[in-house]
């Protein structure tokens, strides 16, 4: 990126090789990150991914060794089976990003602490694995992450709402997002993050910084019936 220094070698663990964690995979490791990558079924089932894009297959408990920033894009149900202790070995100031979102019809049945407490999905994230979370790529199509990057001021260029309660990890999360050709709006704190959860209107939104800002501003807090459990 001309004109802006950037870090070539961050150590990134991405866990979950669905869509947007193959995809991320994919982008961050051609960009000159060192990933490692995790699955729910094991390294040797990463094999094609990892000859594709040189990212180091692991097993979920080591994907966060030494990382700066670790993407965790699993399905929401499967958030409790992560290991315990995921983050002890990370590096110090390590950025979780939670991709997640509820859903309990389709996916995920009923969660307790979202439909009775009121939690929003990555507040109740971050209970589960005991570490503060960055919500963002939530409501990006995994395709976009390959196909609609483009560079900063580029009219075309796509924006996604960022929401947490560490200012310096978001800072570090906004600035990783902006490497991989995308721009970004504070959303708030995790407990403001429904603005940009499922059947919202910045969720798929695929907009600038004006129509990002615009749709979190005109979010309902109510949930759906067809979104709830």
């Amino acid at each position: 990126m001309p004109g802006r220094a950037r870090r070539a070698d961050m150590k990134i663990g991405i866990i979950g090789a669905g869509n947007i964690g193959g995809n991320l995979t994919r982008r961050l490791t051609a960009l000159g990150h060192d990933v490692s990558v995790a699955n729910s079924r094991g390294p040797e089932t990463l094999k094609e991914l990892a000859e594709e894009t040189g990212a180091t297959p692991v097993r979920a408990a080591e994907a966060a060794r030494g990382a700066e920033i670790v993407v965790v894009t699993v399905p929401l149900k499967a958030v409790p089976d992560l290991p315990s202790g995921l983050f002890d070995g990370a590096a110090e100031g390590v950025a979780v990003i939670d991709t997640g979102n509820y859903y309990p019809r389709r996916r995920d049945g009923r969660i307790a602490g979202i439909e009775d407490e009121g939690l929003t999905e990555s507040r109740w994230t971050e209970r589960a694995i005991g570490h503060p979370v960055i919500k963002a790529f939530n409501g990006t199509y995994a395709q976009d992450i390959l196909d609609r990057h483009r560079p900063a001021g580029d009219p075309d260029r796509m924006a996604l709402p960022v929401a947490g309660d560490d200012e310096a990890a978001k800072r570090k999360v906004r600035a990783l997002i902006d490497e991989l050709g995308f721009d970004t709006v504070d959303a708030g704190g995790i407990d403001d993050s429904w603005r940009q959860q499922p059947d919202t209107p910045v969720y798929g939104l695929r907009g600038g910084t004006e129509a990002v800002t615009r749709a979190l501003a005109e979010a309902s807090p109510e949930r759906k019936p067809e979104f709830r459990g």
